[in-house]
């Protein structure tokens, strides 16, 4: 029993992850965005849960790396293109500019999905990213109808479709960029090797405490940041 459980628990966890961003994409086409920002931040909870379970459990297997990577695009990649498709649908300019613009939208799914496929099969990302992780890119996207709720004033920059547009733009280049970027797991508890990792979880602490969701672009912003300032300061090269 003890076997079987160790053995199913990471993938009964990564379902959940998927479960949770199927409900998201209900949220999100019936125009609750809040709801579906929920359901998001839910599902990044269980991804990182199943893999923190497969380290301790010592329960590693192939379709567990499959079905956490098809999970991932449903709930990372298919569920924030759907959000952005619905703050286009927002945005009181879009008739006046373009009918098909919105659907530039679903590019962040096609990213997503080119991303996820580049780490299953780059053996460089073993200890670093390479590109932005799809869960940061997600968590971003999820906070905006957040943001619109906290601060009202900022719904007329979120909901332009020229900065919508431009964002997904950027946000698809830094999916697949060939950008190191470094890994949230801590391997040991030495202070130095981990220095990057404890700035932005204080600067995150800071930041959420007192700005709450208006933070989480800047957090994700601050590591990338501290990630490139790691690898000058190191003078690491992307692996070949």
């Amino acid at each position: 029993m003890k076997k079987r459980l160790k053995k199913h628990l990471p993938n009964a966890i990564t379902c959940a992850n998927l479960f949770s961003g199927c409900v998201g994409i209900v949220f999100a086409f019936e125009g609750n965005l809040i709801f579906a920002a929920y359901a998001l931040f839910l599902a990044a909870i269980f991804d990182f849960f199943d893999g923190f379970a497969s380290r301790v459990l010592q329960s590693f297997s192939g379709i567990g790396k499959e079905l956490d990577s098809l999970a991932d695009m449903i709930s990372f990649g298919f569920l924030p293109s759907v959000i952005v498709f619905e703050l286009f649908l927002q945005a009181p300019q879009i008739p006046n500019v373009s009918t098909y613009l919105k659907f530039s939208a679903f590019l962040i799914a096609v990213f997503s999905a080119l991303r996820l496929a580049k780490f299953n099969t780059d053996t460089r990302q073993a200890e670093i990213f390479i590109g932005l992780p799809t869960p940061a890119n997600a968590i971003m996207i999820a906070s905006f109808p957040l943001i619109m709720e906290q601060q009202g004033n900022l719904s007329h920059y979120i909901l332009n479709p020229y900065i919508l547009t431009v964002f997904v733009l950027v946000m698809c280049a830094l999916l697949v960029a060939e950008m190191p970027l470094m890994s949230l797991k801590f391997k040991s508890s030495d202070f130095n090797q981990n220095i990057y990792r404890y700035l932005l979880l204080l600067f995150s602490a800071i930041l959420i405490l007192f700005f709450k969701f208006v933070a989480v672009p800047v957090v994700i912003f601050i590591y990338i940041a501290l990630s490139i300032i790691q690898f000058k300061i190191a003078n690491d090269k992307i692996p070949g």
